[in-house]
């Protein structure tokens, strides 16, 4: 009986800056003969010899677009880690873990911990990237630590009202644009997140204060 053999590597690219992409990733992106993902992705290795399978709305489509390069070394490049909220999900759902191998790679929940300089063994994560997120607030009492992934105004109301549910007994961090020449990463209060306008890049933490 054949074996299926991958033909398609999801490399994590980190969280923005090129120097967070590990090596394993460079070599995977620099031996495909194509390479699929955002554009902005795409553009940052534009001087790679291979054939670009741009990702935009269309998902369904750039995965019928990959389809047709089977045979060929596929790369797709996906933000952060690929088990965080990316386009890994839809290409192993289409095309089967047998035919693909991951690569993690650094996230910006990583990130964003280390800058506030403390571990996110027991973190909860939400992804509120495409806006209003359906947890209620108060449920998320008591937490030792959360980390939201945030970047959309249409959440801002649900996050404000997480900081109200969650008082003054956290620490709360906003880090924006990780890795990047224009990062910031400040402690705010709850009261800043009722009027914050969050960039596209922005990872919202609550920290326990230590009693």
């Amino acid at each position: 009986m054949a074996i299926n053999k991958p033909w398609i590597t999801i490399a994590g690219c980190g969280p923005g800056g090129l120097d967070y992409i590990t090596p394993a990733a460079l070599t995977a992106i620099k031996q495909a003969e194509v390479l699929v993902g955002a554009v902005r992705l795409l553009e940052s290795f534009a001087g790679i010899k291979a054939r670009h399978i741009p990702v935009g709305a269309d998902v369904e489509g750039a995965l019928d677009e990959m389809k047709t390069c089977k045979g060929r070394k596929v790369t797709v490049l996906v933000t952060g880690d690929p088990g965080l909220g990316s386009f890994a999900k839809p290409v192993i759902k289409r095309f089967g873990m047998s035919s693909c191998r991951i690569i993690p790679g650094i996230s910006s929940v990583q990130t964003a911990f280390a800058r506030a300089g403390t571990d996110w063994l027991d973190a909860r994560i939400i992804n509120a990237h495409s806006g209003y997120s359906s947890i209620p607030p108060a449920s998320l009492a008591g937490l030792s630590k959360l980390a939201v992934l945030a970047g959309h105004e249409a959440a801002r109301n649900w996050i404000h009202a997480v900081a109200e549910a969650l008082g003054r007994s956290y620490r709360i961090v906003i880090c924006e644009n990780l890795t990047l020449a224009n990062e910031r990463v400040r402690t705010v209060t709850p009261a800043t997140l009722k009027t914050f306008k969050m960039p596209s890049r922005c990872i919202i933490l609550w920290i326990k204060k230590e009693t």
